[in-house]
């Protein structure tokens, strides 16, 4: 099993991290991997635990020195990535490695893990019930939900196709299941 990684990637409101953090509570030899960002801590948030927080100037020397799986600058002087120093620490402990990442971010891991990872998209049934979802949430307001509207349909343009497994998420138990059998079939080969 060693080696091995999953990726699950999703439009914001689709359910991915319901769907990762139940499936970690399954595997104990999953491990979440915790991505750097140069963007300050929000709330209660601890460097190593929710993220690496890495100031940008840093985070630009880490990138010429390739310490990244994978990054992205997704605004100005805030960017987001996975160090191969994370990599290395889950896989020296023999666990399989779980990503909770955006679309672009998911296909890069899968360019760069290849046949040792599994990337899995997780759909909303329609564009109508995300933006129910995200407005059950109550944590956006209304140009907030559009945007995250609009970034849903462009990433899921983006993504068709480039993902080994798409699981629509419509019932909830249902999609548990579905991600129970991909990951199973997943690890079960050498």
């Amino acid at each position: 099993m060693s080696n091995k990684t999953i990726i699950f990637s999703a439009p914001s409101g689709s359910g991915k991290s319901t769907v990762v953090q139940h499936l970690l509570g399954l595997h104990p030899e999953f491990e979440f991997s915790i991505s750097a960002t140069s963007r300050a801590p929000r709330g209660t948030e601890k460097d190593g635990v929710e993220y690496y927080f890495i100031e940008a100037g840093e985070f630009r020397k880490l990138i010429a020195g390739d310490a990244f799986v994978e990054y992205e600058e997704v605004y100005r002087d805030r960017f987001y990535g996975t160090l191969k120093k994370e990599v290395e620490r889950i896989w020296a402990k023999g666990n399989v490695i779980v990503f909770d990442v955006d679309v672009k971010g998911g296909v890069n891991l899968k360019k760069y893990f290849g046949d040792w990872a599994l990337s899995v998209l997780i759909v909303p049934p329609s564009t109508r019930i995300l933006e129910q979802r995200l407005r059950g949430r109550g944590t956006d307001g209304e140009e907030a939900i559009r945007e995250r509207l609009e970034k849903a349909g462009w990433e899921l343009d983006f993504a068709r196709g480039k993902f080994d497994v798409e699981i629509v998420n419509d019932v909830l138990e249902d999609t548990f299941r579905k991600a129970e059998r991909i990951i199973d079939d997943f690890l079960s080969k050498p």
